[in-house]
């Protein structure tokens, strides 16, 4: 739709957006640029939590880079469950001439990208920790632009379809990354500059574009308003259930994912762990493509969301138990695509129906933040939770074994959404 595409940032009453929601379809131009965004943030995102930190560390502490690595996603996932609400209530308060979503998705991708140079710069555990933490601001303000923007200006009948734009990109963003730093034999401090650069560079296409929806002005905001308003959305149940869901899926997908390195290198003892990642990230990318796009278009024609979200879940609980019985490379590689493949269709569908049990059309913004906690958190958190079950001598089949059963929850509790199809 290309009148959604002009040179201001703010317009006082753009086309298809009315009271209750917009009803306007958005172009492929839209969809394609939006995309675009999201591969260059999960690159920038993935790639040092699944390869560049790990590879940091093991050059920093070899002998203690499990526990390194937990510290260092433990204080940064601390950061983000702080940053996400927070500037995504900031965000639905905001007032300038570039416009609020547009303001924050810039800043928050420059700060962003500033913290990656910073980390890849460090040489100590905590400089790492302290580094990648400042990065979770920049993540949490460029996220708190991203997500609203799906309420803001996507009708509901293309959800999935967008959702589809958001998640399909990210295991393609991983393999495209981790492909830049094995093909060219970068150093970490090198890897963090390329995904810096193309952080920015794939932001810039919807900076520019972009038409934000004005909103009038605002009261004051405190921060004791902020968790007060997450208090009192959390009381709506089925925001609550969809966020309880999303929160234990994710956290199930990011416990399955975030030892891989050190599993395949340790455990499995492969020749070549990088490159052996590299195939199973490959595995995780077609499934995950493949399921994303058909989960969304299919849940857009049919209506229906909850059964397209369980089914997915349960997939990835099949990964989980899948390497728990039978560790090998070749498992791996079959759950790798099992759990991309469920992801990419849970968190298709799954966007779209939480844009549907938002409490209110006001502060879409502050209610997706904390929403985004149960995406963005989990990755970070997941190495600290996960190191205590590998050192703790029960090792990576129980690590596997909480994958299945959290999955597996996960998927009840989104199920217990009555209000959407």
């Amino acid at each position: 739709m290309s009148a959604e595409f002009t040179s201001p940032a703010v317009a006082a009453a753009p086309v298809g957006v009315v009271a209750h929601g917009p009803t306007q379809p958005v172009s492929r131009r839209w969809t394609a640029v939006y995309s675009l965004v999201w591969f260059g943030y999960w690159m920038a995102n993935l790639v040092p939590l699944q390869l560049l930190i790990p590879q940091q560390l093991q050059e920093i502490d070899p002998s203690g880079k499990i526990a390194d690595y937990a510290v260092v996603n433990g204080v940064s996932g601390f950061v983000a469950l702080l940053a996400l609400p927070v500037a995504g209530a900031l965000c639905d308060r905001s007032r300038s001439r570039f416009g609020r979503r547009r303001a924050w998705l810039g800043g928050g991708a420059l700060a962003f990208a500033a913290g990656l140079l910073a980390t890849g710069a460090q040489t100590t555990v905590w400089g790492v920790t302290l580094a990648w933490s400042a990065a979770m601001l920049g993540l949490g303000a460029a996220t708190a632009g991203l997500t609203a923007v799906i309420a803001d200006r996507v009708p509901e009948r293309q959800r999935g379809m967008i959702s589809s734009a958001i998640y399909g990109p990210q295991a393609l963003g991983v393999v495209v990354g981790i492909a830049i730093v094995s093909v060219f034999s970068l150093s970490a401090a090198n890897g963090y500059i390329v995904m810096a650069v193309l952080l920015v560079v794939c932001a810039l296409p919807f900076l520019i574009s972009y038409r934000d929806v004005f909103h009038g002005p605002e009261s004051t905001l405190s921060l004791r308003a902020v968790f007060a308003s997450m208090a009192d959305s959390l009381r709506y149940r089925e925001f609550a259930w969809a966020f309880g869901g999303r929160l234990l899926v994710n956290m199930a997908n990011s416990l399955g994912t975030c030892y891989t390195l050190y599993f395949l290198a340790d455990s499995l003892k492969v020749k070549d762990p990088e490159s052996s990642l590299l195939m199973a990230t490959i595995a995780y990318l077609l499934a995950g493509l493949v399921a994303t796009y058909l989960a969304g278009a299919l849940s857009d024609r049919l209506g229906r969301r909850r059964i397209f979200v369980a089914l997915a879940a349960f997939l990835q609980a099949l990964a989980g138990f899948l390497v728990a019985a039978f560790p090998s490379m070749s498992h791996e590689i079959v759950a790798s695509a099992l759990m991309g493949g469920g992801f990419g269709a849970y968190m298709a569908v799954d966007q779209a129906l939480i844009t549907q049990v938002l409490p209110d059309a006001e502060s879409r913004a502050k209610d997706l933040g904390i929403m985004n906690i149960g995406a963005i958190v989990p990755p970070a958190l997941a190495p600290l939770i996960a190191s205590v079950i590998i050192t703790s001598g029960l090792g990576y089949p129980a690590l596997f074994t909480t994958v299945g059963i959290g999955a597996t929850v996960g998927a009840v509790l989104t199920y217990r959404v009555r209000s959407v199809r």
